[in-house]
């Protein structure tokens, strides 16, 4: 088998060629192209045959992967072992959202019956408060959540509720996430405390953003019911003596676990915001095309594998042809935030300078990702990407059938999503009006769902997991910590208490006169 080493000075050399050849070329070059880069699982299709890359190419990526130990490292991320290495921890949150029966283990201990349990209480719970049967301290129905949270604990529920939510929900879903009390105060705005719960998501309960703005919801409920108003308070927490100690009841304390990384947590009561305000048919939708994911990943052979061979095209863009930055354009509103999900997802991943054992990384890692809904991001950043000085790969998700609306105007927008890859491709040579020349040779992967329901929404978010897992695995780093997130907010700490003139903590010239203006 090829060495890792001699597979990463193949690829170099394959994306020299690759850089100069038309990916166009290649559809005449290598018959059957388009079909044999048409891959189908768990209800998507993935369309890689406008990826830059040849026959040959794919072959030496895959060569790449298995050399890297794609495949050892996938067996040991389903068995439970330890992937989290400076933490010394599993990532099991395929076991969030495997059926009842399974059997996964953290380190060799079960933990399917207490994602059972849990799972159970949620749905238990989710059902009381859309029948009203548990309702507010009032008598009245709960019409509202409030969800309190940030990063992990927010961007996932948020993305959901924005994919799934019904026109006229039964019951509201507002977010918070920001400390800016702005956030909150419009999430507040014309609620009625007598019918809102407040929930509020912390894997250790001390996140500064999160409490603070807890505690201010917190006072707004208590400032219209009084005592009574802590029956309106749900915590989901790793660390359920601190949610109690927050003042939520006993039996609206959810637990997760030091096993589930922030940003793979929605399948967990992270999600419960998400259970009630969709209903459990719906979340449990998401769950079961999570794991139809996660069967495919663990099963299919790497050259049939949808999550590895989109990481392997990412790495040939990224480390062969040197593209630092991605744009995911979903032509779907309801996937709008999407772009923004995987930005945590892929650069608080994999946004890493050392490998898993400490030592500088050879390769570059993380690509930036942004991206906006199409057709909006057509009349933003696309001249960028088509008339750019910079080749920046684009992943398209498109959605056949709109769930409402015009079916006229759903054409419309599946042709504008085809139309960008064909262009971003094939571009239009116009020699004699360079304004009007566009260069083409423009990579893109197409992703297809049929419908945006739960079960397809579950998959799609599982491709990117895994992908991000496959990305980490190939560049030698750990995916499953983020100890960048830590210096600022360390920092943070000591600049408040300069600024509530509690301390004058040393900083540099800059700081000092920041802090000083911002006390004057």
């Amino acid at each position: 088998m090829t060495d890792a080493d001699t597979a990463w000075r193949a690829l170099s050399a394959a994306a020299d060629a690759a850089a100069t050849r038309a990916i166009a070329g290649l559809f005449d070059a290598e018959p059957g192209r388009a079909q044999r880069l048409t891959l189908e699982a768990a209800g998507l299709v993935l369309d890689l045959s406008k990826q830059p890359w040849s026959r040959a190419d794919v072959a030496l990526m895959l060569d790449l992967a298995r050399a890297s130990g794609v495949e050892a490292a996938r067996e040991a991320l389903f068995a439970g072992g330890i992937v989290n290495r400076s933490e010394g921890r599993p990532a099991l949150h395929m076991a969030l959202r495997a059926p009842d029966g399974a059997d996964f283990r953290a380190g060799g201990v079960p933990v399917s019956p207490e994602v059972e349990a849990t799972r159970a209480r949620m749905r238990a719970f989710a059902e009381a408060v859309r029948s009203g049967a548990r309702a507010g301290a009032t008598g009245k129905p709960f019409r509202a959540i409030v969800h309190i949270g940030i990063g992990g604990s927010d961007l996932g529920p948020r993305l959901i509720w924005e994919a799934l939510r019904p026109l006229q929900p039964q019951i509201d879903l507002r977010f918070v996430a920001n400390v800016d009390p702005a956030e909150l105060a419009q999430a507040l705005t014309g609620l009625d405390p007598a019918q809102t719960l407040v929930v509020t998501v912390s894997k250790t309960f001390t996140t500064q953003e999160t409490l603070t703005n807890a505690e201010a919801a917190r006072a707004w409920l208590r400032a219209a019911l009084g005592e009574a108003a802590d029956a309106h308070l749900v915590a989901v927490s790793a660390a359920p003596d601190r949610a109690r100690a927050f003042g939520a009841p006993q039996d609206q304390v959810f637990a997760f676990w030091d096993w589930v990384g922030g940003r793979y947590s929605l399948w967990s009561a992270v999600g419960l915001s998400c259970a009630v305000a969709l209903g459990w048919e719906a979340f449990s939708g998401l769950l079961a095309g999570a794991a139809a994911m996660d069967d495919h990943f663990r099963a299919a052979p790497l050259d049939a594998s949808l999550p590895t061979l989109l990481a392997l095209a990412h790495v040939f863009n990224r480390n062969g042809l040197g593209r630092p930055i991605r744009a995911v354009v979903p032509y779907a509103q309801r996937l709008r935030l999407l772009p923004a999900f995987l930005q945590q997802l892929e650069m608080e991943s994999n946004g890493k300078r050392v490998t898993a054992d400490g030592r500088p990384v050879p390769h570059a890692t993380a690509a930036a990702v942004f991206g906006d809904a199409g057709t909006n991001g057509q009349h933003a950043f696309f001249q960028l990407l088509h008339q750019g000085t910079d080749v920046i790969p684009v992943d398209i998700v498109a959605v056949r059938e709109a769930r409402e609306g015009d079916p006229a105007a759903q054409r419309k927008l599946l042709a504008n999503a085809v139309a960008q890859a064909e262009a971003l491709m094939v571009g239009r040579a116009m020699p004699e009006d360079t304004q009007r020349h566009f260069p083409g040779n423009r990579p893109s992967s197409f992703l297809l769902l049929d419908r945006l329901t739960p079960e397809a929404l579950g998959a799609l978010i599982a491709l990117y997991e895994h992908k991000t897992f496959v990305e980490g695995v190939l560049w030698g780093i750990n995916s499953f910590d983020q100890w960048g997130v830590e210096l600022g907010k360390t920092l943070a700490a000591r600049v408040l208490a300069d600024l509530e003139g509690a301390a004058a903590n040393p900083h540099d010239p800059s700081t000092q006169a920041l802090i000083a203006r911002l006390k004057a």
